[in-house]
């Protein structure tokens, strides 16, 4: 259900991304699962560390944008850092979605450091059954 990109774009991203990690001024895009479970559609991004405060889910039209920031721990004085791995700064992540989903009615939830929207397939792009009229639907017309 979600569109499908260039794959040679989501190429350079990814090297982009390994090359250069995300900072405040130019953030990072966030690992994310997509599935279809039922008559919806779920994907999940990972945001470990992150307070469900500082996520922000956008949709306008077709296009879905979550965007989060990591800030790091207050550290009291005389606390010196010897390792930090955690990456900092503002993640974001844009899907194209199909217009067969029902962006009127997206679900949240945060949990675990796992945001999950859960988007509802819409109702006109579910199968249904089409009845074919019979013989005695045809109408016969005299001139």
């Amino acid at each position: 259900m979600l569109m499908r990109t260039d794959p040679f774009r989501e190429l350079d991203r990814l090297a982009q991304q390994l090359i250069t990690p995300g900072n405040w001024s130019r953030p990072s895009a966030m690992a994310m699962d997509a599935y279809r479970e039922g008559d919806e559609y779920v994907v999940a991004f990972d945001l470990p560390g992150v307070s469900a405060e500082a996520i922000d889910i956008d949709v306008e039209r077709n296009m879905l944008t979550v965007k989060a920031e990591r800030r790091p721990v207050a550290k009291a004085d005389g606390v010196q850092t010897e390792l930090s791995e955690r990456p900092m700064g503002a993640f974001s992540r844009q899907l194209v979605l199909a217009d067969t989903l029902d962006t009127e009615r997206i679900k949240a939830d945060y949990e675990a450091g796992v945001l999950t929207l859960r988007i509802p397939i819409a109702e006109r792009a579910k199968p249904r059954k089409i009845t074919i009229g019979g013989e005695s639907s045809r109408k016969e017309i005299r001139a």
